[in-house]
């Protein structure tokens, strides 16, 4: 009689075993003071006394967000060291943005096989882009579902957790016609817009993850898999400096004309200059090759934005000043303003 086990079906768990091996020492790195449990444990326990010590009403802010499709690019090029920060960029960008500041991170990790040279990959970068902006990567999960997914494919998520004096929290509810819109620009696609990307670049444009591309002097996989930029350095400084910040967008799925109407409170709409920041050429080339107009590149692309934040007239000059001794990837660039109207974005010339 054959015998059936476990591994048999599918799953390895000395495959398991071998991964928490690997990532247990990198990840532990991550730890603040507050970490009161490693990797192993049922749950993650995190000591809130200190932490709260600063605040008079302290809000929790959470999270949740996944790599999407990139993580098909990163499979076709059998590389999986930037999709954690990727992920870390993504989640802890959607908190910031209300003005918290980020405390721990929890990773989902799912495939069909565990492989551990690839979780190890997948870890490695979320625990740099993790310890860059003092982040306790706390622990997750990584699960093995054969049939669940095709082989080779994976699933990366990551709920972010965050803090907030409640009185600081930052809504967009005092933003009014006459202010302007300030955007960071982004390193590329970051993590959205990879399912039309990848159809029209390999199926209408017949590219490989390793065609040179003159228009980026590197091979579209790289441009593809180019890492998310994380805004949690410069926007916390902003904040603690006391720039008067009345709203932030992160630009992620649905692009400018989707995020940042989330922000815009009732009879307040926004012109943004679709000159105002450079153009880069991943957008260019997209928009040649699929024939797209620009509600569907705005809307599915972030077309070179990574976060924008909204003030009155004197915000550019003070943001700046404040942001001097950053590096130029921090350049904050006037893309718009805010006018009369009903919470949707006007793209001008």
């Amino acid at each position: 009689m054959t015998t059936i086990d476990y591994k048999s079906a599918g799953v390895d768990i000395h495959a398991g075993n071998e991964t928490i091996k690997r990532i247990k020492k990198s990840v532990e790195s991550t730890f603040s003071p507050a970490v009161l449990t490693g990797i192993g444990s049922f749950g993650s326990l995190y000591d809130l006394k200190d932490i709260m010590r600063d605040y008079q009403h302290p809000v929790l802010v959470q999270s949740i967000d996944g790599v999407g499709t990139k993580t098909i690019i990163a499979r076709m090029m059998n590389k999986y060291d930037t999709l954690g920060i990727d992920l870390v960029s993504a989640t802890t960008n959607d908190i910031i943005v209300l003005g918290a500041k980020p405390l721990t991170l929890l990773d989902y990790i799912a495939n069909d096989k565990l492989n551990p040279e690839t979780v190890e990959q997948l870890v490695s970068g979320m625990v740099k882009a993790c310890r860059e902006n003092h982040i306790s990567l706390v622990g997750g999960e990584t699960a093995e579902m054969p049939g669940t997914y095709f082989p080779g494919e994976h699933d990366l998520v990551g709920i972010i957790t965050g803090v907030v004096e409640k009185d600081k929290v930052i809504m967009g509810n005092n933003i009014v016609p006459g202010d302007v819109v300030l955007a960071f620009v982004s390193s590329g696609l970051h993590t959205n817009g990879y399912s039309l990307a990848r159809k029209l670049f390999f199926d209408i444009g017949k590219l490989r993850v390793d065609s040179e591309v003159p228009e980026f002097q590197r091979t579209l996989g790289e441009i593809l898999l180019e890492p998310h930029i994380n805004y949690t350095r410069p926007v916390l400084h902003l904040l603690q400096q006391n720039v008067a910040i009345k709203g932030m967008a992160h630009i992620t799925g649905g692009g400018l004309l989707e995020n940042i109407p989330r922000v815009l409170p009732a009879g307040c709409a926004v012109e943004i200059k679709k000159n105002a920041w450079p153009e880069q050429a991943v957008f260019s080339m997209l928009r040649d090759l699929g024939r797209l107009d620009d509600n569907e590149m705005y809307r599915t692309f972030n077309m070179g934005v990574g976060l924008v934040m909204i003030g009155d007239a004197s915000i550019a000059d003070s943001a700046r000043a404040a942001l001097k001794d950053f590096p130029p990837l921090f350049t904050l660039h006037e893309i718009g303003h805010v006018v009369q109207g009903d919470r949707r974005v006007k793209l001008c010339a």
